[in-house]
């Protein structure tokens, strides 16, 4: 199957569960999101099997379409489809056993009349980042990203009787526009010093300019260069001045811009200022959704963004390592010194996405191919954030629960979570010590490698600043264990009781963390 069947599918499941929305019960929409579930799932199976013009056989005529030109199918964007296709269906089952509270807020509380729309939302969200993970173009990407964006500002607010989620989606409208603007700039700056927005030709007349630069002085005489051809000789000069440094000032303007725009998505330094507000304010299947999807869809952007300006000949690739060295110790200080005083734990977790965010960004500042010691910074960001996403969403489907049943999203409302939920307990025990980075849990693993690459290239500065993040996040995810195991429950607050879903979903999570930890093997192999 050709692999740019995949977004065409996701699209078409979205606006196939518009229609069941308005068309079919409105006392419950619960089906709705059994069915994007399961949709979802089935793409994923699709895109193990999917195929670009490569593996085409000989004389299909969709792979000579030039929509290659802007559409990439490799092992990174299989990966990153199959991330985004999984992080989607499992926020899908999030939001079935939220929809009490989504219900609450938005018609009544027993009417799910209004929430059925909440379950098509992130399927057009899931094609977007799907398109995102195939960009080959700085337009392209800047249409899916928007795709993607757009559909957050919907899904932050959607609890409409809410103050906190309006607020939420207030503010995340205002920083995202912002942040779009930066990224327009930065895309017109890079158009303007290198003639084109798509990538390959972007790193082609990188490395290309630097070869010819001394071009005239090897065409020789004045009557030689005067035999070539006058475009020729116009696109040659054109090519030496910019060897010669010219645009290099306006590209590295560009790039810069382009980076502080997509570290909105991520949430780096400096556009992290937004995350903690919006990320307690919004439904926390939103939430969720926010700290794995939409960072995993920045980074695979971000990934793709640099890979021209990092590759071996780049006149440029030195000052963009310092550009993400400097948004990688920043953020990895802000995220993880903020997230110590925290007594929410949606806020905690959010400070802890900034923080791994760093840890992400310094894998990229730390750019190196694969080797027998490590994975590379490729492999590298796209294995720490398969092990954020077991993580994360495990911390998210148990902290749903406890909203529901408790009402409350506090650290304190976890206190003698273990005498209230084995499971529960048990699981969050694991999950914030792979948080933390304990050994024998998938969380180490990512962490490792990261810590290996920038010790490889030096960067000693942001692997200190690093370790203070790493025992400062020790701190900080142990005060939710200590709350678990140490502290009484809170007078007349009794057991949790676990729909089906949350019940095998945290489990699989939870078992997904130890197995992970000892055999990250699996993971890697899918990054191949």
């Amino acid at each position: 199957m050709p692999a740019y069947y995949l977004e065409a599918l996701t699209v078409t499941l979205g606006i196939v569960l518009l229609m069941l929305e308005a068309f079919g019960p409105a006392h419950t929409k619960r089906h709705i999101g059994i069915i994007a579930a399961f949709g979802l799932g089935f793409l994923f199976i699709l895109n193990l099997f999917a195929i670009g013009p490569d593996k085409a056989a000989d004389g299909a005529k969709w792979a000579e379409w030039p929509l290659w030109n802007f559409y990439a199918y490799d092992a990174t964007a299989r990966f990153y489809k199959g991330f985004a296709l999984v992080c989607t269906a499992l926020v899908i089952l999030l939001s079935i056993d939220y929809r009490s509270i989504l219900a609450r807020f938005t018609d009544h509380p027993d009417s799910e009349a209004a929430t059925g729309e909440y379950y098509a939302l992130p399927v057009f969200a899931c094609a977007g980042m799907m398109w995102m993970a195939s960009a080959k173009d700085l337009a392209g990407a800047f249409v899916a990203l928007e795709l993607v964006t757009i559909t957050f500002y919907i899904l932050v607010a959607y609890l409409r009787r809410n103050a906190g989620s309006l607020e939420a989606g207030v503010k995340y409208l205002i920083l995202g526009a912002l942040s779009t603007g930066f990224l327009v700039y930065g895309i017109a700056w890079i158009y303007g010093a290198t003639g084109t927005m798509n990538l390959e030709q972007i790193g082609s007349s990188l490395v290309d300019t630097a070869q010819l630069a001394p071009v005239e002085g090897a065409m020789g005489t004045p009557a030689s260069i005067a035999s070539v051809a006058p475009e020729t000789r116009e696109f040659l000069t054109d090519t030496a001045n910019a060897a010669a440094g010219q645009n290099i000032p306006a590209l590295l303007l560009g790039i810069g811009l382009v980076l502080v725009a997509l570290g909105f998505k991520i949430g780096a330094v400096p556009m992290q200022v937004w995350i903690p507000d919006v990320y307690q304010g919004a439904p926390t299947p939103t939430t969720a959704f926010l700290s794995v999807g939409s960072k995993a869809a920045g980074f695979v952007l971000l990934i793709r963004f640099l890979e021209p300006f990092l590759q071996p000949g780049s006149p440029v690739a030195a000052q963009v390592m310092i550009m993400l060295a400097i948004m990688a110790g920043a953020t990895l200080l802000v995220g993880n010194l903020a997230a110590i005083g925290q007594s929410n734990f949606k806020r905690l977790l959010a400070y802890s996405s900034i923080a791994h965010a760093g840890f992400l960004t310094l894998a990229l500042a730390s750019w190196g191919e694969a080797s027998a010691t490590d994975p590379g910074s490729t492999a590298t960001v796209g294995f720490y954030l398969a092990t954020y996403l077991i993580m994360t969403l495990a911390a998210f489907f148990i902290l749903a629960q406890v909203r529901i049943q408790s009402g409350s999203e506090e650290i304190d409302a976890f206190n003698g979570l273990g005498q209230r939920s084995p499971l529960l307990a048990h699981t969050l025990t694991i999950v914030m010590a792979a948080m933390a980075g304990v050994p024998l849990t998938v969380g180490f693993w990512g962490k490792f490698f990261v810590f290996s690459l920038a010790v490889h290239q030096g960067l000693w500065w942001c692997v200190a600043a690093a370790t203070i993040g790493a025992a400062a996040g020790f701190y900080y995810y142990f005060k939710l264990i200590r709350a678990i195991w140490w502290a009484d429950a809170a007078e007349g607050a009794g057991p949790l009781n676990l729909p089906a879903i949350s019940r095998v979903v945290v489990s699989t999570l939870g078992i997904a963390v130890l197995v992970f930890g000892v055999f990250p093997k699996p993971l890697l192999w899918l990054l191949g």
